[in-house]
């Protein structure tokens, strides 16, 4: 008979809850995990990875078409849409094979089905694995989905999530993304890269909202000159079907409606948690807004039962919710010398073309917080490498405490921006300041470089602008 008691049960297996699993297995900790789809879940099958893949190809598209500046010729440059979606499935398929691969390596139990808690130690499972589990200990990381707007409800054919977005099975003429968040902008550059018309309709008065107004700015800017519409202070109030389009009624800031006919729109205006039918009111878990209710240590009020990642709420990112898995874990192994989240050192990335990257507070930010701040920036336009790349549009910007010299918070927009933040996220978690990071010495010629001279001009010494 198979086993139906652990130290630890794990509900869901995407970033949060796989990378739990595999700690807990290192502690010692007899661990199980139950999963309804697809080990590695959405970011891994339908989100983080397959989207870079897709990315990807249309960044290499874009470079075709700029072979001359390179010293190269080539005629009739086309693409193959469905060699683009296969390949981004492969890697998606790949990827989570080597979830599956950990599990066993790390002896992990892998109960396939959806489980409902019926006490705070007992998981029932329905499906394939179906049976009773038992467990001093429960971590639920079951992720989250499209959010979905009254009137505007994605139906899979004319209205996409990001699940269609992903597999479209011909290429759109035109597109209308709902949302300019980081998934709405991916898409968006996505398919503008490879030639659709894009209009990209946003609440708020700026696209890419939680960025700092400048680099906002900056790819408001950047989005327009690849021919990008992008409506700020807009909301779409209507959607109208037709047989192979849909028109949009949007009302613009100014309080006027215009309307645009597409053959595509995309929803991408935020995410819900999946708390249903999970049995968390019958145990006592507080819900508040589609998210469960934890504290640093990604506790929920009932003691042993945990939750993290996308289901425990913002900010909704694949490496946060490895983090909360791994404090969780911890927590209840009863690891020395723990450190409880702290949302402030989580980077944020973006892979549009050009990327943006973050972490910490904005500059506005800082200043709302009373307090007074030194800020750097440096422009791609004044680094050897990125003219060596031919990638000169972009922005390094670093904002300090005045007084103590703490790195408050780093934004970027231009080229592997996404890869460069980590060194700023290393910075603020050693709690560095403006001197241990001018005594650094950065590698020539790189586009890290940027990063110094940012610092360096926060403090009036910046070398080459």
């Amino acid at each position: 008979m198979a086993d139906t008691q652990f130290d630890l049960i794990v509900v869901g297996a995407g970033p949060g809850g796989y990378v739990a699993a595999i700690r807990a297995a290192q502690l010692g900790l007899k661990t199980a995990v139950v999963e309804r789809e697809h080990l590695g879940g959405i970011c891994l099958n339908w989100g983080c990875i397959p989207t870079k893949a897709l990315l990807r190809s249309s960044e290499i598209f874009h470079l075709m078409h700029r072979l001359g500046e390179f010293g190269f010729s080539a005629d009739n440059i086309k693409f193959d849409l469905a060699k683009i979606v296969d390949r981004s499935r492969k890697v998606a398929a790949q990827l989570s094979n080597g979830v599956k691969f950990l599990m066993k390596k790390n002896k992990i139990t892998v109960i396939d089905g959806e489980a409902k808690l019926t006490a705070k130690n007992k998981v029932v499972v329905t499906g394939k694995g179906a049976g009773e589990y038992g467990a001093k200990n429960i971590i639920i990381a079951t992720g989250a989905r499209a959010r979905s707007l009254p009137g505007l409800e994605a139906d899979g054919k004319l209205v996409w999530t990001y699940k269609e977005a992903m597999v479209p099975p011909s290429m759109p003429q035109s597109l209308l993304v709902i949302g300019s968040g980081a998934i709405g902008i991916e898409f968006a550059s996505f398919y503008r890269t490879l030639g659709c018309e894009v209009t990209v309709v946003e609440v708020l008065d700026r696209v890419l909202p939680v960025e700092d107004e400048e680099i906002s700015a900056l790819a408001l800017k950047a989005f327009t000159k690849q021919g990008m519409k992008v409506l700020t202070g807009a909301s779409v109030e209507k959607l109208a079907k037709g047989v192979d389009n849909v028109t949009a009624s949007i009302k613009t800031k100014d309080g006027k409606t215009q309307t645009v006919t597409v053959d595509r729109v995309i929803s991408a205006v935020g995410i819900t948690g999946n708390v249903e039918n999970l049995g968390l009111e019958a145990v006592g878990v507080k819900v508040d807004r589609g998210h469960i209710v934890v504290n640093e240590w990604a506790e929920t009020a009932v003691p042993g039962l945990y939750a993290i990642g996308d289901v425990a709420g913002p900010p909704w990112l694949a490496h946060k919710a490895s983090h909360e898995g791994v404090i969780a874990v911890e927590r209840i192994a009863g690891v020395k010398g723990l450190h409880p989240l702290d949302v402030s050192k989580i980077p944020g990335c973006t892979y549009c073309w050009p990327q943006v990257a973050s972490v910490g507070m904005t500059e506005a930010k800082a200043k709302a917080s009373g307090r007074e701040v030194k800020v750097g920036r440096f422009p791609y336009i004044g680094n050897g490498k990125a003219i060596a790349l031919g990638d000169t549009e972009g922005l390094i910007k670093t904002v300090f405490d005045a007084k103590t010299g703490e790195l408050l918070g780093a934004h970027m927009i231009g080229a592997e921006v996404t890869e460069l933040i980590q060194g700023y996220t290393i910075a603020r978690t050693l709690e560095s300041t403006e001197a241990e990071l001018m005594h650094t010495i950065f590698p020539h010629p790189t586009l890290s470089e940027m990063m110094h001279e940012a610092v360096l001009d926060a403090y009036g010494k910046v070398m080459h602008v």
